[in-house]
């Protein structure tokens, strides 16, 4: 004579259902990562008088604050996992190699411009400028990465697969510039241009600083050495330039990210960049 077991499979509750979720994990991701942002660089803002924020320290303590946030957050929902996208050696590598990506890219579409006669470096501030900027756009580099490469696209493509998470890379970057000033169709599409290849800057490597790099390179080219408006922006940096020209061209108020230049230059360097991926 023998006996059977039955055994009744646990169903998860709804609330370990709800938090595992990917688009709760979303959620609760950008939060992490904005929110020390945000709450540092208002502390600062109300406690800290503007003399003693010389050298922009509170922008690189946000972005600090915003990594350890987002440390903690992996740790909560996925426990046991190796922080592989922010594992530092190799790190400078690959950020350096990065910026000088960016860079170049941004000097194309200088090159491309001038060509057209759209583009005219017409005198100098104050090179300390350069200075000034360049913590902020290392803080701007470090969240957005976070949040679109680091929770949103890594979680989509977890459950949803590569194309997915490419795919949304595009929409979500675009639509998170879309209240910018000036923004145009064409600052659109250009944007989600970039968010892809950002996205495939990280498929290379399956870690951060390469794409974090990509995005410093760019916009501190435009912030700090020329003073042309970054993504709707005021325009800062050292060189001035002039850029005449139909706004299709010279990208109008948005800046040089409304250009068609620059829509050839991030086409060309994401379809470059998901080639090296395959």
């Amino acid at each position: 004579m023998s006996s059977t077991q039955h055994v009744i499979p646990t169903v998860p509750s709804f609330r370990n259902r709800f938090f595992s979720h990917p688009i709760t994990r979303m959620v609760f991701g950008v939060i992490a990562v904005l929110a020390p942002i945000t709450i540092t660089m208002i502390l600062a803002d109300i406690l800290v008088p503007k003399p003693l924020r010389v050298g922009g320290w509170p922008f690189l303590l946000a972005a600090a604050i915003s990594v350890l946030s987002y440390r903690w957050f992996v740790r909560r929902t996925e426990s046991g996992r190796a922080l592989t996208e922010l594992a530092l050696p190799g790190a400078a590598r690959e950020a350096g190699l990065g910026v000088a990506l960016g860079a170049g890219l941004g000097l194309a579409v200088a090159g491309l411009l001038a060509m057209a006669g759209a583009f005219h470096i017409t005198g100098s501030n104050d090179w300390h400028i350069m200075l000034k900027t360049l913590p902020e756009q290392m803080m701007v580099a470090m969240f957005e990465e976070l949040i679109f490469r680091a929770v949103l696209f890594r979680l989509i493509e977890q459950r949803w697969g590569t194309r997915a998470a490419l795919v949304s890379s595009f929409v979500l970057f675009a639509l998170a510039h879309m209240s910018n000033e000036g923004v145009s169709v064409l600052a659109v599409v250009i944007t989600g241009v970039a968010g892809v290849a950002h996205s495939a800057a990280y498929l290379l490597t399956r870690r951060l600083w390469l794409p974090i790099g990509l995005h410093l390179g760019w916009n501190y080219l435009y912030d700090g050495l020329f003073v042309v408006p970054v993504s709707g922006h005021a325009a800062r940096g050292w060189l001035q330039v002039s850029m005449p020209g139909p706004e299709w061209l010279n990208g109008g108020a948005y800046g040089v990210e409304a250009s068609a230049a620059t829509l050839l230059i991030w086409t060309a360097a994401a379809l470059f960049l998901l080639r090296r991926k395959q």
